[in-house]
């Protein structure tokens, strides 16, 4: 039997083409809700590229018949625009205030209620990406889910970028022998290119080997920088080892990082690129940039010119640098920064349109970018450019976006299969031991 699904604004708002992912049921989008997403439709960041897009799909239908009644989706399923949330009576007495929240649960009510008195009625479900909202709908007896479609793996399941293998000692000596070992003679399973393999004595000795993933060949290799020291920082554990390999690799121009706070995410990645920007001279110019949540959001509210107005966004850059240089003294960074012209920090409000070449590009906190916004950032990147995309999942600061559908866990899981890009993710917190307390049980 069909269903009928009735779209919340946030569903939209997150995945303008969400009203397409129902199949062959009914989709409902309320009067209410248009309003809402018309009055997101002049902001300049991804909200109102997303409700100018949902306007644009909507009035494409509208060539197809009226909107009020049932008009035929290419899968099979069919739309229409609900216009009752005018009947508040089933809610008042429960919820009095006639929020737009409560105009929707209306809807959806007034429908369960319509289907409930049919024969053969349909089973009504309410879409949100609002916990409270779905928590409403359950105190009135309507069924209610989370919009799922756009999730682009669990949290559990992201991809780690390595793998523990127990292989017999004499597999381990071999490898230190020859720096290399065939990948058939360790498991029968895939692997991911430039996966790292943490292999270890399966008798349980001490014996243990880092290696990385040559596809190409069908063999796990030796690490290239498994002892690099990067202007003055050393790994401090596996994981960062791995991370300085990607780092460091001219033949990766992609590499993604994700890892709770304190496990040396940003350090390494400055670190690194200052190594091969400014004594190396592998790249002409280091960029540096975070998004401002949301992404697009005018700085002109703060005072100063750009570089003022950004410095409370990227102070954990700042602070970083502050480190790496040995700097002292309130200022000596700011001097220093002025007489290097190779380090940029920029805002991404201004990356569209751009070609970066030759550049060694740092985008922190990428978990707060959508899947659009990744995309963006990416077509931006020119000829002998390396990127990092790195960040923590587990902290989303925009409100369309969830451990599950950010660009960064996107970017992780589209690219894994590829031969130009590495990833891994850091596990030991490196900041202090408070620190990594607090990581683990706040």
């Amino acid at each position: 039997m069909n269903k009928i699904y009735v779209l919340d604004t946030n569903v939209l708002l997150q995945d303008p083409y969400s009203i397409f992912s129902f199949e062959q049921n009914e989709v409902v989008i309320p009067a209410v809700v248009l309003e809402e997403v018309d009055s997101k439709k002049r902001n300049l960041d991804e909200v109102g590229r997303n409700a100018r897009l949902v306007s644009k799909l909507i009035d494409n239908l509208r060539k197809s018949g009226k909107l009020h009644e049932t008009i035929q989706l290419h899968n099979g399923g069919s739309i229409r625009i609900e216009l009752n949330h005018k009947y508040f009576l089933q809610l008042q007495e429960i919820f009095v205030e006639k929020t737009n929240d409560n105009r929707i649960l209306a809807v959806a009510k007034n429908l369960s209620l319509e289907e409930e008195a049919k024969e053969n009625g349909k089973e009504v479900i309410l879409v949100s990406k609002d916990t409270l909202v779905r928590v409403k709908a359950d105190a009135l007896g309507l069924n209610a889910e989370d919009f799922l479609n756009d999730r682009v793996v669990e949290l559990d399941h992201i991809y780690s970028g390595f793998n523990e293998l127990y292989i017999p000692k004499e597999a381990l000596d071999l490898f230190y022998e020859k720096g290399d070992l065939l990948l058939a003679d360790l498991a029968n399973h895939p692997f991911y290119p430039n996966q790292f393999l943490l292999m270890k004595d399966s008798l349980g000795g001490k014996s243990s080997a880092i290696g990385m993933v040559d596809n190409e060949a069908r063999k796990v290799r030796k690490l290239i920088f498994d002892q690099e020291r990067v202007w003055g920082i050393k790994a401090r554990n596996a994981q960062q080892m791995m991370a300085i390999e990607l780092l460091l690799r001219e033949d990766l121009p992609f590499v993604t990082m994700i890892g709770k706070a304190g496990t040396g995410k940003t350090l390494l990645a400055l670190a690194a690129a200052l190594m091969q920007t400014e004594d190396l001279g592998k790249y002409q110019k280091l960029l540096v940039a975070r998004p401002i949540v949301p992404m697009g959001k005018d700085l002109g509210y703060l005072p100063g010119e750009k570089a003022e107005k950004l410095r409370p966004w990227m102070q954990p850059i700042y602070d970083n640098l502050e480190f790496l240089f040995n700097t002292k003294k309130p200022g000596e960074l700011d001097g220093i920064l002025a007489g290097i012209n190779s380090i940029e920090v920029e805002a991404l409000t201004y990356i569209r349109g751009r070609s970066i070449p030759e550049q060694f590009m740092i985008i922190d906190e990428a978990q707060n970018l959508t899947k659009h916004e990744v995309k963006t950032i990416l077509t931006r990147v020119g000829e002998r450019s390396k990127i990092i995309l790195m960040g923590d999942p587990e902290q989303i600061d925009h409100p369309y976006l969830d451990e599950h559908n950010n660009g960064l866990t996107y970017a992780i899981e589209k690219f894994k299969d590829q031969g130009i890009s590495g990833h891994i993710k850091l596990i030991k917190g490196e900041r202090s031991s408070l620190a990594q307390l607090a990581a683990n049980i706040l």
